[in-house]
This record gives structure tokens, C-alpha cells and sequence, in this order.
């Protein structure tokens, strides 16, 4: 597998260029989305998603401002985040 960043800024970038598609490792993979219109993508494990621009957090409210920020999540955890372009490990917190 690439490695996880490179990855994730594939799919990042085909999110917001609104593409339906994104090629990984030479393989077609669909961008879906959920019935509240937010995109997300399944790959070996991992969920990306798209922030929620309805959520009334902190993020919801930068996403509505236009910040294009995508959620990377394994299970139930939120491993990393990419805001404006820009990838950053979520730490856990201790």
C-alpha cells in the first residue's frame, strides 16, 4: 500500500474537485456519499470523510467559512486530519 498520506491526499484533492472517482494504486475507487450529501471513501480499513458543514462544532462552522477539511478515521478513531491541504496526525490525547 502507498503510504497512508500520499494517499490520503489523492483522495482529498478528488473530494474537492468534486470527481465521482479517484485511482489508487491503479484501481478505480467511487466517491460516495451519505444521504446528508457528505462525501466519503472506504479503503482497506480507513474511512475518509469530509467535514459536515451542518455540524454545529467547531469544525462545521470552518468548513461553512470554506476551509475544505477531510477526516481520516480507522474504526471508531480519528487518526488524521486534512485542513486546507495540509496533513496533520491527530494525537491522542493522554
Amino acid at each position: 500500500m502507498e503510504n497512508l498520506k500520499e494517499i490520503s491526499l489523492k483522495i482529498y484533492t478528488a473530494m474537492f474537485e468534486n470527481n465521482k472517482n479517484v485511482e489508487l494504486e491503479n484501481v478505480e475507487y467511487s466517491i460516495k456519499k451519505f444521504s446528508s450529501g457528505v462525501k466519503y471513501l472506504d479503503y482497506f480499513g480507513y474511512r475518509f470523510i469530509e467535514q459536515n458543514r451542518q455540524k454545529k462544532s467547531e469544525w462545521g462552522k470552518k468548513a461553512r467559512e470554506g476551509h475544505k477539511i477531510m477526516w481520516v478515521i480507522k474504526g471508531r478513531r480519528y487518526m488524521y486530519q486534512i485542513f486546507d491541504g495540509e496533513f496533520r496526525e491527530l494525537k491522542k490525547e493522554t
